[in-house]
């Protein structure tokens, strides 16, 4: 096995915390949570905040539509691309108000590659966003 080696997007989103966006062992890339913020953008696209900071709406379609292309973002700068995906663990702050929009985006999304997927529901994720994906490709 080869050395991990860090590897980071200059078009996605910047981590939220001191974490590269993927790290490549080998033929295989593991991906840090990826979200739906945009590079260089204060605050997250299609949510509106009280002011206490609460989430009080959110455009749940603009959020995945935005994961995916961070997702795409970091996989192409790593030499990998959206048809190498494997595995998908989805992180989801509403399932009973957004997994069916979420399936229906995946099938979208996810044509040709169908990778395996697990979703499961969190109380909260780092920013206030509702979804979060975490994602192994192959490089090749």
């Amino acid at each position: 096995m080869s050395d991990p080696r860090d590897v980071t997007s200059s078009r996605a989103a910047e981590p939220v915390g001191p974490f590269p966006h993927a790290k490549r062992v080998g033929n295989l890339l593991y991906l840090s949570g990826i979200g739906p913020r945009a590079r260089g953008v204060e605050g997250v696209p299609g949510v509106t905040l009280d002011g206490n900071g609460e989430v009080v709406a959110y455009d749940f379609e603009l959020q995945c539509r935005n994961v995916f292309a961070n997702v795409r973002a970091v996989l192409e700068d790593a030499g990998s691309d959206w048809e190498r995906i494997v595995d998908v663990t989805v992180f989801l702050t509403d399932m009973r108000r957004d997994f069916a929009a979420f399936n229906s985006l995946w099938g979208e999304h996810f044509v040709r590659n169908r990778p395996t997927r697990t979703t499961v529901e969190v109380g909260r994720l780092p920013t206030p966003i509702a979804i979060e994906l975490k994602v192994i490709a192959t490089i090749g």
